[in-house]
């Protein structure tokens, strides 16, 4: 995992990733998650890609209200950016590392076996 910080030199790889990411809003903010802090880190790999959320599922503020609501669009809508036209492989992760959102393509991971 590379830790997301905004002045980092990114590969390109990851650059088409953030420019993705930039474009999803942070609904508690208004901004986008890159620059409210949301998103910890990132590795983007073949056709895998995994984002590290910063904040814990886990823990009770995130789990009711608001911030799960939030939390649970954000993931959403990292999955759905990203699944199938760019990655079949789609990984999202809490702090604790926990594995909070999913998408795999069974479908291409069976033709490439």
């Amino acid at each position: 995992m590379k830790v997301y910080m905004p002045e980092r030199e990114w590969p390109p790889e990851y650059r088409a990733v953030l420019e993705e990411l930039v474009k999803i809003t942070d609904p508690v903010t208004g901004g986008n998650i890159l620059d409210s802090g949301v998103v910890a880190g990132l590795e983007v790999g073949g056709n895998t890609i995994k984002v590290w959320l910063r904040f814990e599922s886990h823990a009770e503020y995130n789990i009711i209200g608001e911030n799960a609501i939030a939390y649970s669009k954000i993931i959403g809508d990292i999955i759905e950016r990203f699944a199938l036209l760019k990655f079949d492989n789609v990984y999202v992760y809490d702090l604790k590392n926990n594995l909070v959102g999913v998408f795999e393509n069974k479908r291409a991971t069976s033709q490439r076996t």
